[in-house]
């Protein structure tokens, strides 16, 4: 397929530079009609602007839409079911994002018959693979347009002289060179480059949005209950919320606490090591207080094999194969998981520390009986252990005696 055979194409869409530049190199290179799609995923933007700028340059179908239930309901809180962290810090804030944006433009492209679809990702960076796996998942015929990996616009004064070239807009504060840059969600936001590029550098407290510093935070604890059910948060502090309500009300706790700051130097999927300044005040609240609920409610193997499924699952989702068969037979078991994990876990939030002071749950596993130091009225035959000792014992004594 050539560049005169796309007839229309689903960009991406935020209303920003980048894709603004995009959406008219699309039309003049590609001479196909643009569909704009703008995803409402709780970047904290208004997205009204983004809307008028498509209308300037000429689209006639814009598609605005608010995703943030879906995003935590269907996305964030499956993800946290499996306490996924990638490399054993990241939350994977931006990584879970991009699966959802691509099927809706799949969506759209089926509603709008367009034969292409568009991002404005680099090629350097993770997201161009998470987007496009996502896409040939979902649409395996479709044709991808990635600008960044075709045109010649490789620097911002180029960006700049092709949009005043092309009469788009161009905000006075994104005339200079941005010190880093930034992609933000109802989860997390993630800073990157430039100033944040030498990992010897502390980042400078003007990269944090999403937290205030932990050394400023209150002296005084913050203490929270937050109530789970089949592994999904529901309440706090007996308040039923909605799935993106309540991970903004833990945004809330967590900005004012200082909770959520990650300076990390991670390995990308296409082979470079990259450093992220990540806030992610809410998950980290979230991942901590699931983690204790299911400390009393699931059993010693199903959370021992959780735990080693666990880093697989997150890496499949730093890679973008979120709609790969091996994440849904993970996400299978996982979910299986969670049938009995529910109940309710206490917080303790101070200066940028998340814990845990209690956990109750009308399924737990925790039996005081078995555990106490006082008399347990014969519910545990200590002589027991005499015998597994020794059947565990039994290979090691083997071996030395054998082998010396």
């Amino acid at each position: 397929m050539t560049a005169r055979d796309v007839k229309k194409v689903v960009l991406a869409y935020s209303g920003g530079l980048d894709t603004s530049v995009i959406l008219k190199w699309l039309q003049t290179t590609y001479g196909c009609e643009v569909v704009t799609f703008t995803a409402d995923l709780g970047q904290g933007e208004e997205l009204a602007p983004a809307r008028a700028k498509a209308e300037l340059l000429g689209v006639r179908e814009i598609f605005v839409e608010d995703l943030r239930e879906e995003f935590v309901r269907d996305y964030v809180f499956p993800m946290f079911r499996a306490n996924a962290l990638y490399e054993g810090q990241y939350l994977l804030g931006t990584s879970i994002a991009r699966p959802l944006i691509a099927k809706w433009q799949i969506d759209i492209a089926r509603r709008t018959g367009a034969d292409a679809v568009a991002h404005g990702a680099t090629g350097k960076g993770n997201d161009q693979v998470r987007f496009e796996l996502s896409y040939y998942a979902l649409e395996p015929s479709i044709r991808v347009i990635a600008p960044w990996r075709e045109w010649d616009l490789t620097s911002r004064t180029r960006l700049i002289q092709f949009a005043e070239e092309h009469q788009i807009p161009i905000a006075k504060d994104k005339r200079g060179d941005a010190p880093f840059s930034v992609d933000a969600n109802l989860l997390h936001s993630s800073s990157e480059g430039k100033v944040l590029e030498d990992p010897w550098h502390e980042p400078d407290e003007m990269v944090f949005q999403r937290t205030i510093s932990p050394e400023t935070a209150p002296d005084k604890a913050t203490v929270i209950e937050v109530e789970f059910a089949r592994g999904d948060a529901g309440a706090i502090d007996g308040e039923r919320l909605s799935p993106a309500t309540l991970l903004a009300r833990l945004n809330d706790f967590g900005r004012a606490n200082g909770i959520g700051r990650l300076d990390l130097v991670e390995n990308r999927f296409v082979g470079m090591k990259s450093r992220g300044v990540y806030e992610t005040p809410g998950g980290t609240i979230l991942h901590a207080a699931h983690r204790a609920i299911e400390s009393i409610t699931l059993d010693r193997g199903a959370a021992h094999l959780k735990d080693e499924l666990m880093p697989r699952y997150a890496e499949l989702i730093y890679n973008g194969f979120w709609f790969a068969p091996e994440r849904e037979m993970l996400q299978a078991a996982i979910d299986a998981s969670q049938q009995h994990v529910a109940g309710t876990v206490r917080l303790k939030l101070y200066k940028g520390n998340v814990i845990v002071t209690g956990r109750k749950s009308p399924n737990s596993l925790y039996s005081l009986a078995h555990v106490t130091f006082e008399d347990d009225a014969g519910a545990y035959d200590q002589r027991d252990a005499q015998g597994f000792i020794k059947l565990n014992a039994l290979r090691l004594r083997l071996a030395k005696a054998l082998r010396g």
